[in-house]
């Protein structure tokens, strides 16, 4: 499904600080983001902590519309956030809730926007490690959300795809003509899948 890898593969190259930056790091710095804006909830600190966070932005050679894509998108449920915070507790406690809100997403854009994939799921298995003495598995951890991060954009395109044919057939409004398609081809990508990796020995946890 070509068109969908941006969903996920949100890594921007660069050399910049930011992105030298090792991801131990990069979490607690979004971590105390989080904490920042909720814990500490006024205006004057959520604003400090978006223009920091707008100003890492920037510094990491991240473009513009990185930021306008994300805000876009949450567009519609920061409306109504802000109008019932305003109705019920003013303006200032509406632009606080949802200053933090975009100052978090932009945090965690920059996060995935200035480290690979691969460091991430590396950076994932590493915290699961200490689990290991309690059962938890980290290599299948990481290849259980590595199989994830690739099946989102896939299921996705099936969406779009199968849309768009049964618009051109007149079907647009067929829920079945829209649903069914996806249904097998997501069971069968799944089924691929795992035969793929039952022939590598990876389908079944070891006895």
């Amino acid at each position: 499904m070509r068109g969908h890898a941006h969903l996920i593969g949100n890594y921007h190259p660069g050399s910049s600080i930011v992105h030298r930056t090792p991801l131990w790091l990069k979490g607690i710095l979004l971590a105390l983001v989080a904490v920042a804006c909720f814990g500490f909830p006024t205006v004057g600190a959520t604003t400090a902590v978006l223009a920091v966070v707008v100003g890492l932005h920037f510094a990491a050679g991240l473009p513009a519309r990185r930021i306008w894509r994300a805000v876009r998108m949450m567009a519609p449920f920061l409306v109504l956030i802000a109008a019932f915070q305003w109705w019920q507790n003013g303006p200032g406690t509406a632009w606080t809730v949802v200053a933090a809100i975009i100052a978090t997403v932009i945090a965690s854009n920059i996060l995935t926007s200035t480290t690979t994939v691969a460091a991430l799921l590396d950076g994932l298995s590493a915290a699961v490690r200490p689990l290991a003495r309690f059962g938890a598995d980290p290599e299948r951890f990481g290849l259980t959300v590595q199989l994830m991060l690739r099946s989102i954009p896939f299921v996705i395109g099936a969406f779009d795809d199968v849309r768009d044919a049964a618009r051109a057939r007149g079907l647009e409004r067929n829920i079945r003509a829209r649903t069914l398609p996806v249904v097998i081809g997501t069971v069968a990508y799944a089924r691929a899948t795992g035969d793929a990796l039952a022939a590598r020995g990876l389908g079944d946890p070891e006895d």
